[in-house]
């Protein structure tokens, strides 16, 4: 826009464009929400899901893995492959997505069909969040976009907190087939509000393959994934094993533990949107005391955590620190890589989404062989991993 086309701007005009612009990154919070639910789905539904599709639980789990491991390979081939297609034309596409996988799911008559369901819903996932994490700065003014991207990433930790309980009680009540149409309906809202509430928003620039390699030689980028690799894979080893731990710890029952876990959610919705304010200012300082206070708190839990009230405090430390992890690793990547946004999200989302495999998988491994508390060291000595990449790797300056 020219200067004088600023100038002839009325305060109306500049007001009606405010008010669009933060109606479209709420409508990304919602995607970002719809999509991390739609991944997370299968944790409260496993049982009944394995029961009607005839599998064990074991397998049924994969169902998670699968579309986990789908968002890490797909999102950077679809931002490569999306070329400049207008963003809002590529979002109610992965949407459009998103709601065939939920639908696939729900109708599954076996497990090969949910397979193919879960792929669906891996590809909707990984590309709305590679699109929707950069977004935000196109659509509020500069002193915003901290506020503006810790609202866009409020969707993932509200889905920890409300999405997966509620498709788990949606499950209890009408089966389990119709959490996942809920789910799919609620894609289904959330692809019209995208097509109404955003503006047109062509692609800054094409990100072919080439380009997405070399983005993973810049220093900063680099460092910013591997500080995303250690906490990320830490954090999962962890809480993906963190019901049994506290039954063998606390002695926590079915509805205590309920209990912990929302104080944890809540409590990490908290986190995001401090997190992200501190991360505006210093990714690097941010990051730093996430990590050593999840480094603290997980390596505390077994020892001190007999007391369910001494727990509690733990359980909301942890979702304190871990509720800013999105943001504030999003904020660095995107601060280490302003002229190819997009194609450092779309790395950033693959390594979180292969973290969080490989954080399941390597906790299990550790449960299974040493014993179900020492996933919380696992996780601790991971997380202080990360302090050291933060320390002493290359990081974007401070705003």
């Amino acid at each position: 826009m020219t200067h004088v086309e600023e100038s002839t701007r009325t305060p109306l005009m500049q007001e009606r464009s405010a008010v669009r612009g933060w109606s479209g990154v709420v409508a990304l919070a919602f995607g970002t929400f719809t999509v991390v639910t739609s991944e997370m789905l299968p944790v409260g539904l496993l049982t009944p899901m394995g029961d009607s599709l005839r599998v064990p639980e074991g397998v049924a789990g994969l169902t998670l893995t699968i579309a986990g491991l789908v968002a890490a390979v797909s999102s950077p081939l679809l931002i490569s492959v999306s070329g400049r297609l207008d963003r809002r034309v590529v979002l109610c596409a992965l949407m459009a997505v998103l709601v065939i996988g939920n639908l696939g799911a729900a109708w599954a008559p076996g497990f090969g069909v949910m397979v193919v369901a879960r792929v669906l819903v891996g590809i909707g996932m990984g590309g709305v969040w590679a699109i929707a994490a950069g977004l935000a700065v196109r659509l509020v003014p500069a002193k915003s976009v901290g506020a503006a991207t810790s609202l866009v990433f409020s969707g993932i930790a509200v889905a920890s907190v409300l999405g997966i309980p509620a498709g788990t009680y949606a499950g209890a009540l009408a089966g389990w087939r119709a959490a996942f149409v809920a789910a799919a309906g609620l894609a289904l809202v959330v692809l019209i509000a995208l097509a109404v509430l955003l503006p047109r928003l062509p692609a800054e620039q094409a990100v072919p393959l080439g380009g997405l390699m070399r983005l993973s030689g810049n220093a900063r980028v680099r460092t910013g994934l591997i500080v995303v690799g250690f906490v990320v894979t830490g954090h999962f080893a962890a809480y993906t094993y963190v019901r049994p731990v506290l039954e063998d710890v606390s002695g926590a029952g079915a509805g205590a533990i309920s209990t912990l876990l929302l104080v944890y959610g809540v409590a990490g919705v908290a986190g995001n949107f401090i997190s992200g304010a501190g991360a505006a200012r210093s990714p690097r300082r941010t990051l730093l005391v996430i990590g050593a206070v999840m480094a603290g708190t997980l390596a505390l839990l077994p020892v001190v955590g007999g007391s369910l009230l001494v727990a509690g405090v733990l359980m909301a430390v942890w979702g304190l620190a871990y509720g800013g992890v999105s943001v504030s690793t999003q904020t660095w990547i995107l601060a280490s890589a302003p002229e190819a946004r997009e194609g450092a999200s779309s790395l950033f989302v693959g390594v979180f989404n292969g973290a969080i495999a490989l954080g399941a998988l390597l906790g299990g491994l550790v449960a299974d062989g040493t014993g179900i508390t020492a996933v919380m060291w696992l996780g601790a000595a991971l997380a202080v991993g990360a302090v050291v990449a933060a320390a002493t790797g290359r990081a974007p300056a401070d705003g």
